[in-house]
Formats: C-alpha cells, structure tokens, sequence
C-alpha cells in the first residue's frame, strides 16, 4: 500500500557531502514522524535524526552540527542533509515513515525504506 524509494548514497571522501531523499508513495492520508537510522556492519540500528510532522527536529549526537533533516510534505519526501562526513558515517542509512492510510483514521502504521549504503573513505 505504501513504498518508501531512498536515494542520494554514494562513496565520498571525509570532510565531503551527501544528501538523502526518501520518497513515499501508496495510499497515503498523512505521515506523521519521519526518521532516518543508520546500520553498520556488525552494529545495531541506530536512530540518526527524526523530524516530526509540525517539522520539530532532533538528532542523535554524533551527527549534530553536521546533518540537517528537513521534509517537504507535499512531495511526500524526507531528505537527510550530510556535510562534514567522517568515515564513522559509513553505514546503511534508513528511512522510517509513521504514516495513517486513507480510509484507516487514526491508525499510523510502520514503513521503511530498502536503505542506501553510505560510504565515507579516502
């Protein structure tokens, strides 16, 4: 009912940028929180950045100052805004929409992405 399509990873040199997007589509009547974790080999699933739907922010440590979440809701897209990249950055990087269905009012349901490897060495 609901895709979540990421893209914008790649291979980049510390210190360099990238950005994300995240873009849903299906039968969808609002997406409340949007979020961004991140998965290393060998590491759990971490929560990078969430934005919720007034557009309040937050970050994980390790990333504030360098990333910037932002979402546009009439695209249905979430972006991940990555500058100052180190090689600890390097992950697969998910996103998770919290979204209520056209015709299921107050229900919000679960999706992710299918994740995008981010890469940061030189």
């Amino acid at each position: 009912q609901v895709r979540l399509v990421e893209s914008g990873g790649g291979l980049v040199q510390p210190g360099g940028s990238l950005r994300l997007s995240c873009a849903a589509s299906g039968n969808i009547f609002s997406i409340d929180t949007m979020e961004w974790y991140r998965q290393a080999p060998g590491r759990q699933r971490e929560l990078v950045a969430s934005i919720n739907s007034g557009g309040s922010t937050n970050y994980a440590d390790f990333v504030k100052g360098r990333f910037t979440i932002s979402r546009d809701n009439y695209k249905k897209t979430m972006y991940l805004q990555m500058d100052s990249l180190k090689p600890e950055d390097t992950a697969v990087y998910y996103c998770y929409f919290g979204v209520e269905l056209i015709g299921i009012p107050n229900h919000v349901y679960d999706y992710w992405g299918q994740g995008t490897q981010v890469t940061v060495t030189s």
